[in-house]
């Protein structure tokens, strides 16, 4: 799948979560902490990519082994923002990047709804 394609799948069903979450009368506009999963084959490759979102301040970014017998390594970056169609469309797009550049697995993004 080209990066293209990766973007323009990603923002398909980043939309229909938000969707979701707004008939479930999330406030968007409110900010919240946005959790971000990504799988790497390896713990140095998480622990690489954390420290890339770390050091360059876009997110909180953490490693752990997945759970399960898989062998990957998760990794939750955390970004404290609201959660409108634009935010989270250019933070998931970079996330989807992120896992293109870096050889990952964009497991997608989730947050608590406030009302």
């Amino acid at each position: 799948m080209s990066i293209a394609e990766l973007l323009l799948k990603t923002a398909a069903v980043d939309h229909d979560l938000l969707g979701r979450n707004q008939q479930l009368g999330d406030k968007a506009e409110m900010a919240r902490a946005l959790d971000f999963v990504l799988y790497a084959k390896t713990q140095e490759r998480a622990q690489l990519v954390a420290d890339f979102v770390t050091d360059n301040h876009y997110g909180r970014a953490s490693v752990e082994p997945s759970e399960g017998d898989n062998g990957l390594w998760r990794l939750l970056v955390v970004v404290n923002a609201p959660a409108t169609d634009h935010v989270v469309c250019c933070l998931s797009g970079f996330m989807a990047c992120l896992s293109e550049i870096y050889d990952l697995d964009y497991d997608g993004w989730g947050c608590v709804l406030q009302q």
